[in-house]
């Protein structure tokens, strides 16, 4: 059982030159944490939007893992594509601005229910015109009142 005295000094000394190659994450983890709780409080935020009335329905919501372009309708007759207001003789124009080729985007038109069903036609009208044919009619997922149910 000999020792070596100049083997050991070496292989330290040696060890401490190296570069240290391990990778720090914690402060990766700390940014991620801080910007999931700033998403978490600013994400309800950014769900404003133009508010309608929308009538009530038991329609099944449709499928798609897209995010559509909504289109809406308030109750003095203004349009609104996402937040921006637009008028009717624009929409096409707008709606192809938005979207370019990409005729298989779903448009969801949301309406006032005291719109006028001509006008909501209106603007059905013309989304179809400008080339999309995935278009839906949003209503309100709530159940129907009593009154709404015998008519």
């Amino acid at each position: 059982m000999g020792a070596s005295l100049g083997n050991g000094s070496n292989k330290r000394r040696k060890a401490r030159s190296q570069p240290f190659s391990e990778i720090n994450i914690t402060p990766m983890v700390d940014v991620m944490l801080v910007l999931l709780v700033i998403f978490m409080v600013a994400a309800p935020m950014m769900t404003t939007g133009v508010t309608v009335d929308l009538p009530q329905s038991k329609a099944a919501p449709l499928p798609g893992q897209d995010e559509p372009l909504t289109i809406s309708v308030r109750s003095d007759g203004k349009i609104y594509v996402q937040e921006a207001p637009v008028i009717l003789k624009d929409l096409q124009a707008k709606l192809k601005a938005i979207n370019g080729e990409k005729r298989d985007t779903r448009i969801f038109v949301r309406g006032d229910k005291s719109v006028d069903y001509g006008r909501m036609m209106g603007v059905v009208t013309e989304v179809n015109s400008a080339g999309f044919n995935k278009v839906a009619l949003i209503t309100d997922p709530a159940s129907l009142s009593a009154a709404d149910k015998e008519k």
